[in-house]
């Protein structure tokens, strides 16, 4: 897979984060905010490995916010809470894994189409 789509993907994913901080308030905002982190990580593990499968890219993308989740629990050392976060939240876990699972499932469309640009 290019990169460039790739990396638009990426800067579209952290618009839409910041566009759903502005708009929104509480529970979505923040929902929302955790299924975007982790198709940002999906995005940097396919920015680092363009041939990877779907499948490894979720479980990749879940697995590094599940660990930085878990961290949380322990101390975070101030300088990298604006990115990691500092309280541990269980409810995360699960949008984590749906930010992966949508991300799954619009990579495996995008390499189905038969109608898209080869690399």
């Amino acid at each position: 897979m290019s990169r460039l789509p790739v990396l638009c993907v990426a800067v579209l994913t952290v618009a839409a984060g910041l566009g759903v901080r502005a708009l929104f308030d509480g529970p979505v905002s923040k929902y929302a905010g955790d299924a975007l982190y982790t198709v940002l990580i999906y995005t940097l593990v396919l920015l680092v490995l363009p041939r990877v499968r779907p499948w490894v890219a979720a479980a990749v993308a879940t697995g590094v916010s599940w660990v930085i989740e878990f961290a949380q629990l322990g101390e975070i050392p101030a300088v990298l809470r604006p990115l990691l976060g500092s309280t541990f939240n269980p409810p995360d876990l699960f949008w984590y894994a749906v930010g992966a699972a949508a991300a799954w499932a619009a990579h495996t469309l995008w390499l189905r189409d038969p109608g898209r640009p080869q690399a």
